[in-house]
């Protein structure tokens, strides 16, 4: 199963580099996909790389969906 979030860029950085906030995680991801997008867009982040701008809209009822999902679920940490 493949996952792609979406996470607000923060600051853009060399080598079509930037920062991005994930609910409050940075993380640094590749945006050779999205060239165009600017700090306060949002992206689709899969993988280490934005693969597309999404709506602001759109992203924000996203995230909040997820995280009625992640406080409505039991604690799914299992031992490997």
């Amino acid at each position: 199963m493949c996952l792609a979030l979406p996470a607000r860029v923060v600051a853009l950085l060399d080598d079509n580099q930037a920062q991005i906030d994930l609910g409050g995680v940075r993380k640094t991801v590749s945006l050779a996909l999205v060239p165009d997008a600017l700090p306060g867009d949002y992206v689709i982040v899969h993988v280490g790389h934005a693969i597309g701008k999404v709506d602001p809209l759109e992203a924000e009822r996203t995230l909040a969906l997820f995280a009625q999902m992640a406080a409505a679920s039991p604690d799914t940490e299992r031992a490997a």
